[in-house]
């Protein structure tokens, strides 16, 4: 995927506007298969949801209070998908 298919979703009083008619905590953006990565205090900080994916494994822990914005990859108005139901 590259970054054309992105959005930026940014923060408003701990939510992001996930789909056009509904809005999301960043709690579920932490677990959403679609968050890619967090900008926390100007660094972009991979998504703790790409744990378990083979191409990013990634391990970083995401300070939510101090998030700014989420990187989005999710262009077909799926929302929120939790990680868990994939790995279960």
């Amino acid at each position: 995927m590259n970054d054309q298919n992105l959005r930026t979703l940014n923060v408003e009083k701990g939510t992001v506007q996930c789909l056009s008619w509904k809005k999301e905590s960043i709690e579920k953006c932490r677990f959403c298969v679609h968050s890619v990565s967090f900008l926390e205090n100007g660094r972009w900080i991979k998504s703790p949801a790409r744990a378990f994916c083979t191409k990013c494994r990634s391990t970083d822990e995401v300070s939510l209070p101090d998030v700014a914005a989420v990187l989005c990859d999710d262009r077909n108005e799926e929302g929120y998908r939790s990680i868990m139901n994939i790995i279960s």
